[in-house]
Order: structure tokens, then sequence, then C-alpha cells
């Protein structure tokens, strides 16, 4: 069995910026993309960005050239610096990992983090 969690979320000002993590802990035997999601209320659950195990990105049109998206193989984490927020970009935050653990080969999600951008 294998978890995610999350931190980094919290209030900041539109402009700002927040760095979330998201660490995978467990009996893990493989890993491959991970990624973040996020969700506003009444929209539905939208990717922000991924990462394989290779290094190669995708980013959501909406956050391109202000998130940034990385990963440390080492310590099956993942980071997402966010900068220049703005008020849309208020959402829970969720990260999600394909992992193979003693369980076999399955889709982890965290518990999310919040983020709220607002003066």
């Amino acid at each position: 069995q294998a978890q995610l969690v999350e931190s980094g979320g919290g209030l900041v000002q539109p402009g700002g910026s927040l760095r979330l993590s998201c660490a995978a802990s467990g009996i893990i035997f493989d890993f491959n993309t991970m990624a973040w999601y996020r969700q506003s209320p009444g929209k539905e659950r939208e990717l922000v960005a991924d990462i394989s195990r290779i290094g190669t990105i995708n980013y959501a049109d909406s956050v391109k050239g202000r998130f940034t998206i990385s990963r440390d193989n080492a310590k099956i984490t993942i980071y997402l610096q966010m900068n220049s927020l703005s008020p849309e970009d208020t959402a829970v935050y969720y990260c999600n990992a394909d992992l193979t653990t003693n369980r076999g080969r399955h889709d982890y999600w965290g518990q999310g983090t919040q983020v709220i951008v607002s003066s």
C-alpha cells in the first residue's frame, strides 16, 4: 500500500507565489508519471501539470509560463512552483501518481491541499 501526502497550500495575494509538495510513501517498487490536478467549486477536476519518470512535462494552457512542476525521484516527491497567482487559480490541488506497490500497479491520489488566491 502507498499514500501521497501534499503540503504547501494556503492563502496568498494575487501575484504571489506558493510551492506545493507531494511525497509518496509506503512499499513502492516502481513509479511512473506523477501529476497535479485541481478542482474549483462547481467545476470538474482538471490536470494542471504532469511529469513522467524521465522528466517529460505537460502543462495546462492556463498555467504555462507561471507554474513549474519538478520531481525528485530519490524521494518519490513532486513539486509545483506556482508564480503570478490569480484568483482563478483558487482550488483544491491534488497530487496523483502511478505507483507499483506490493498490491500491484495503481493510480493513487492525495487528500488535497487548498490554495486560495485573494486580496
